[in-house]
């Protein structure tokens, strides 16, 4: 889409009586079908999943390129960039609605303005490497060449997910955990906060807790701690201390909102590898401001 888009002018002023209006017709056209696959959206997703919309509309967005490097006039260009309009914007919606449902909920305007600059950024970026590809080749070099590679960086990310799925996660928000409840008051703003938990494993099953914890390392830091780390107790075979720190103690209770369906089944793969008949001990230390000016 970047390369067709940035090379329309060009390809405008190539086309046989290709004028300005040529360029706008070209332009209304490709606009036009992103309006008509918006307005019957509701329609298409009863028809196709996300992940069909994303593959369809990067393959019709890579003919569509392809055709128009060979569009002999106008009447041809028009519905070749009405294709386009449809296949971008079936991408773009597809793209998006994945993202937000992917996000979990405490993180997912920021999460959604990482996507935006990402998505504008990678057009921006897109349309200079194809500009100079039509500048230092052809015009038809260019389009074919961003055509070819669409379609195959399509292929190729399909392959790579068929082959090495992701293991979907369940972001469904979870209050399964609660605060804990302290004898005193504590400030918000106090901190770091230093949390371990002690668990106690079979030495036989170390490497499928470590494989475990790997996972919860990746679930406590996206809640929202600032360090984590698994020490294992050198004199004491099977002891594992697991240290989690916070930038502060309103921060260590706000990972409780943060806790997800997926977050509760890896908390479960962890006490089932807990072999002592006493649950893991947690402890909760708030740093004190020694030395400081």
């Amino acid at each position: 889409a970047a390369a067709l888009t940035s090379l329309l002018p060009l390809l405008a002023r190539q086309l046989p009586g290709g004028d300005a209006a040529t360029f706008t017709l070209l332009l209304a056209a490709m606009g036009a079908g992103a309006v008509t696959l918006a307005l019957n959206m509701a329609w298409v997703r009863q028809h196709m999943s996300g992940d069909r919309l994303i593959r369809d509309g990067a393959l019709l967005q890579a003919v569509a390129t392809a055709a128009m490097a060979f569009a002999p006039n106008v009447w041809i260009a028009l519905p070749l960039m009405f294709m386009s309009g449809v296949a971008t914007i079936s991408v773009a919606n597809a793209l998006s609605v994945s993202a937000q449902l992917a996000l979990p909920n405490w993180v997912r305007a920021r999460g959604m303005s990482i996507y935006q600059m990402s998505l504008m950024g990678g057009g921006a970026i897109g349309a200079a490497i194809w500009g100079q590809v039509a500048t230092h080749t052809t015009l038809r070099t260019a389009l074919l060449s961003a055509a070819v590679f669409g379609a195959l960086t399509m292929t190729l990310i399909r392959r790579r997910h068929q082959l090495d799925p992701a293991t979907e996660e369940d972001l469904t928000p979870s209050e399964a955990l609660r605060p804990p409840i302290l004898p005193t008051v504590v400030d918000p703003s106090a901190g770091p906060v230093l949390t371990t938990i002690e668990y106690r494993i079979d030495p036989e099953r170390a490497d499928e807790f470590r494989a475990v914890m790997a996972q919860s390392r990746r679930s406590r830091l996206r809640q929202g701690a600032l360090s984590w780390e698994l020490f294992r107790d050198a004199a004491v075979p099977g002891r594992y201390v697991e240290y989690i720190v916070d930038e502060s103690w309103v921060e260590h209770l706000r990972r409780f909102d943060r806790i997800t369906s997926d977050d509760v089944a890896w908390r479960e793969r962890r006490l089932a590898l807990h072999i002592s008949p006493e649950p893991p001990r947690v402890t909760r230390c708030i740093a004190e401001p020694v030395g400081r000016a």
